[in-house]
């Protein structure tokens, strides 16, 4: 089961929230309620992504996954704002609005980075925050413009999502061996419109949002971050062992994790290697 539920975020912008399960049911005699979990996606992700880890928690969370402003189903306002600001906020209006605090926080790449700059905003709303294959050193300019050239060598509209699936998964020049679930990943943000299948999101909103955080350095605000904190990287991704190992010194209660056979889109390329590396720690923190 699959429930929507519209969240406004502080400017007025409308944003899509989903649980993908039934809410775990009280224990009888139970006055309190299940755990919140809110899960946020990375840079043109969007919730549906999260349906087989929201899935999974519901046996003992409420688990709600969020559509961020420009992606999925939420509103793509023309001229944003698409800042680190907003994008915090719209998260925190999610979390006040749905009475998920306080809340563990799982993101996946530029969702990661709003999970820890919103624990260290707001420590009273976060009870943990899963950090999964996010960088905290800044990428540069050289990084953005790979980013758009990478763009517009998208062959868009894909004629079917076979196409979909076989470009991002094999013929992508980002794409060093053939990768399935990069393919069902990007096939899962596309929609059919009048002359084949395009992007639910716009890449020149995409790049602007990206431009907003790629040029800086979030060291500072992960040190803020005082509730557990765990750093998972796969082992074929973004973030480097190095890097990863630096965040959890930097962060006053980390913890590291790593997936084997993954890359960026770890959540994606491992499920269940996913699941048991996040599980235990997410099982210590609900710990009466």
């Amino acid at each position: 089961m699959v429930q929507r539920i519209d969240v406004t975020g502080p400017d007025g912008v409308r944003l899509a929230a989903w649980e993908f399960a039934d809410p775990p049911k009280e224990a009888e005699g139970d006055a309190g309620h299940a755990p919140g979990v809110l899960l946020l996606h990375g840079l043109m992700g969007r919730a549906s992504h999260w349906a087989s880890t929201a899935r999974w928690l519901s046996g003992r969370h409420r688990a709600v996954a969020l559509d961020q402003r420009g992606h999925g189903r939420s509103d793509k306002p023309a001229d944003g704002p698409y800042t680190r600001d907003a994008y915090v906020a719209d998260a925190e209006a999610a979390i006040i609005q749905l009475g998920l605090a306080p809340v563990t926080l799982i993101g996946h790449s530029m969702g990661a980075l709003t999970a820890w700059q919103l624990a260290a905003k707001r420590p009273d709303l976060v009870r943990a925050v899963v950090i999964c294959d996010m960088r905290a050193s800044a990428l540069g300019i050289a990084s953005q413009r790979e980013w758009e050239d990478w763009f517009m060598s998208w062959p868009v509209p894909f004629a079917t999502l076979a196409d979909v699936r076989k470009w991002f998964g094999e013929d992508d020049p980002w794409v060093e061996r053939p990768n399935p679930s990069r393919g069902e990943f990007f096939a899962e943000v596309m929609a059919e419109s009048a002359d084949g299948w395009r992007p639910v999101f716009s890449r020149r909103q995409m790049l602007k949002s990206r431009e907003t955080w790629v040029f800086d350095a979030h060291w500072e605000e992960l040190a803020q971050v005082q509730c557990p904190a765990l750093v998972v990287r796969g082992l074929d991704g973004e973030l480097g062992r190095a890097e990863s190992q630096e965040m959890v010194r930097v962060l006053p209660r980390g913890e590291y994790a790593e997936v084997a056979d993954a890359a960026h889109l770890v959540h994606y390329d491992q499920p269940e290697a996913w699941r048991a590396a996040i599980e235990p720690f997410l099982d210590a923190v609900v710990a009466p």
